[in-house]
């Protein structure tokens, strides 16, 4: 018996969209897959589609092999199971590739067979709990952002399942899936899709004797993750899929960021023998800099064990890229020791003596000297930093990349004219007719060049012409016309035979009764409905308290877990120990509520729990 040939695992490359041009954008910029939400039910409430655009994505996704999940990862109320799970038909219908879900009462209805994500929301960070989703028929699980290399190994040592993890983006915080501050404080549940971001607010922090330790700062806010350095390290992990975060922001920052993570990822996966999951090569119009696009800063987030740095507490916004630091000011210009060259039109941005974050506009550099729109707060011995880069982003408008896809083509000899065939770079062949007289050419080989000029050119189609070959007996004399209308018959024949040949995977939720691990769920289980309760009872949980957006007072409850410290981030962490951890803080907010800090010092971290609200969240 013989044993079949392993296959080439493939690496996925994951971008977000907020729309159907912002998607189709990641796509020419080489994303092997795009993630977006419909109109509801998705994790980002101001991100949605309809069912019409999200087709058009779906359509031209397919013709690269290109894959679009739909995000319905948010908890349900009973009343919205069944809206939802009509909707997860039309979605099924327009042959979306996957359905990225959070709430379990989902896997009760009667699903289509469509592959089934287990977002991170549902806080996927244990062997057990993987394997779990393994066993009851999810494709993927998204792995908890907050996970470091050791953990996600362990995890795939545990599983078969597919690995998605995030690599670059903002961070929440806490931990996935698990964070309750937002709907404590206000209502307004991250697991609604509805965050008010609390996190990006400011906070003072004071001991528990009431000495104010830091005041008016971004306490809670950190960097955006980058992990560019880790990706190696991340595929020999067991890692499937890279993420990019995002459903926000616009299609400058996905071109730019997808065309980062796309040349970078392609280098390793031809230094490891892979397979990039989706076909085509892309061409770009500028080099990809993450730093010029959103960013709070980066940080791997931990990754390695390392967790100092991780905060962006001097502000939430973006600072963009480090341009260089004030050496001299005028009435209306200042000098800049840079490297870079700034252009007019520039955003820059800087610090001013009361630590907020100003900024102004470029307009007009003259040598050394800056003349910004205002020199209001603008010193010497300032950092300036340049958050919107014009001549960047006008290369990024309109189509900043172009992807094709490889097609050889040969012409032959046939009993009544001549053949033309094709096969494109995944093994997809069409075959034509040039139809007519064959009349040999009095200029051979000016004929057969004009055969192979002509040919090439393929013009407004996603191929590419990787060769031609003529192995005809004779030369033959082809008019321009002959020929633009055979490939052009040709290109839609090469469409048509790749659609009929794109891989699919079908997906199948099994209602068995594979154990939960867990025996009880308290609010952080996330139950909003019965037909989730059903699941986990099916699963052997014993005991389930409702989600607390069911309406629970959060006062006195662990309302954000962290594996970002304060103490370690304010350079007052003093090596305590699980037996020795460090005395709780206070946090207060703009609205003068309080929060208990208690330091996780066996794991590095926090928990913040809740004091009681002024009023109760409606």
């Amino acid at each position: 018996m013989t044993q079949s040939k392993p296959t080439t695992r493939r690496i996925e490359l994951l971008a977000p969209a907020k729309d159907a041009a912002t998607a189709i954008t990641a796509i020419q910029c080489g994303a092997d897959a795009v993630y977006m939400a419909a109109q509801r039910f998705g994790a980002r409430e101001a991100a949605y589609n309809t069912i019409e655009s999200i087709k058009q994505v779906v359509d031209f996704a397919h013709q690269y092999y290109a894959k679009v999940y739909v995000t319905l990862n948010t908890l349900l109320k009973d009343d919205e199971l069944a809206p939802a799970e009509m909707m997860i038909g039309q979605l099924e219908k327009i042959g979306i590739d996957g359905l990225i879900v959070q709430d379990t009462g989902l896997l009760e209805l009667d699903l289509p067979p469509l592959p089934i994500i287990a977002s991170t929301q549902m806080n996927n960070d244990t062997p057990e709990k993987v394997k779990f989703l393994q066993d009851i028929g999810f494709s993927r699980a998204i792995l908890a952002r907050e996970l470091a290399l050791e953990q996600i190994r362990q995890i795939r040592e545990a599983t078969t399942i597919e690995l998605e993890c995030f690599i670059h983006g903002a961070l929440c915080v806490g931990a996935s899936g698990q964070c309750y501050m937002s709907y404590a404080i206000g209502g307004r549940s991250g697991n609604r899709g509805q965050c008010a971001q609390p996190c990006r607010r400011l906070y003072s922090v004071k001991d528990q004797q009431g000495k104010i330790i830091a005041k008016d700062r971004h306490l809670l806010s950190v960097k955006d993750l980058n992990l560019v350095e880790h990706l190696e390290e991340l595929i020999d992990a067991g890692v499937d899929a890279f993420k990019i975060e995002g459903r926000l922001k616009d299609a400058a920052y996905v071109a730019n960021t997808a065309s980062f993570y796309r040349g970078r990822l392609d280098e390793i996966i031809a230094k490891k023998k892979l397979k990039r999951a989706s076909s085509g090569t892309t061409n770009i119009d500028f080099e990809p800099n993450p730093e010029k696009t959103f960013n709070r800063g980066f940080s791997d987030y931990g990754i390695t064990g390392n967790k100092a740095n991780l905060g962006s507490i001097d502000t939430p916004k973006s600072m963009g890229e480090y341009v260089g630091t004030v050496t001299e000011t005028g009435r209306d210009y200042f000098v800049i020791n840079r490297d870079q060259e700034l252009h007019n039109a520039d955003g820059l941005c800087f610090f001013d003596r009361h630590k907020n974050l100003s900024g102004t506009i470029v307009n007009s550099v003259e040598d050394q000297k800056v003349y910004p729109q205002k020199m209001q707060d603008i010193s010497k011995g300032q950092k300036i930093y340049r958050n919107y880069d014009y001549e960047f982003y006008r290369k990024l408008t309109g189509q900043p990349a172009q992807r094709r896809i490889g097609l050889s083509m040969v012409m032959r000899e046939s009993t009544d004219g001549l053949i033309l065939s094709g096969t494109d770079e995944d093994g997809n062949k069409a075959t034509v007719e040039i139809s007519g007289d064959k009349q040999p050419a009095l200029k051979k080989e000016q004929a057969k060049q004009t055969i192979i000029t002509q040919l090439s050119k393929l013009g407004n189609t996603i191929f590419e012409c990787s060769e031609v070959r003529v192995e005809t007996r004779d030369v033959y004399f082809l008019p321009v016309s002959r020929l633009n209308a055979a490939k052009r018959e040709l290109a839609e024949k090469m469409l048509g035979a790749r659609e009929a040949n794109r891989p699919r995977t079908a997906g199948h939720i099994l209602k068995n009764d594979v154990p939960c691990p867990q025996k009880e769920l308290n609010f952080r289980g996330n139950v909003l409905n019965k037909k989730a309760e059903e699941f986990y009872h099916r699963h052997g949980v014993q005991i389930i308290e409702p989600a607390a957006e069911s309406g629970l007072d959060l006062s006195g409850q662990v309302v954000m877990t962290t594996k970002y410290c304060l103490r370690q981030e304010l350079g007052l962490c003093g090596g305590q120990t699980e037996k020795t951890p460090a005395e709780p803080m206070i946090l207060v907010d703009e609205d003068d509520r309080e929060y208990k800090v208690n330091f996780r010092c066996d794991r590095c971290g926090m928990e913040i729990t809740f004091g009681r609200n002024k009023k109760p969240p409606t």
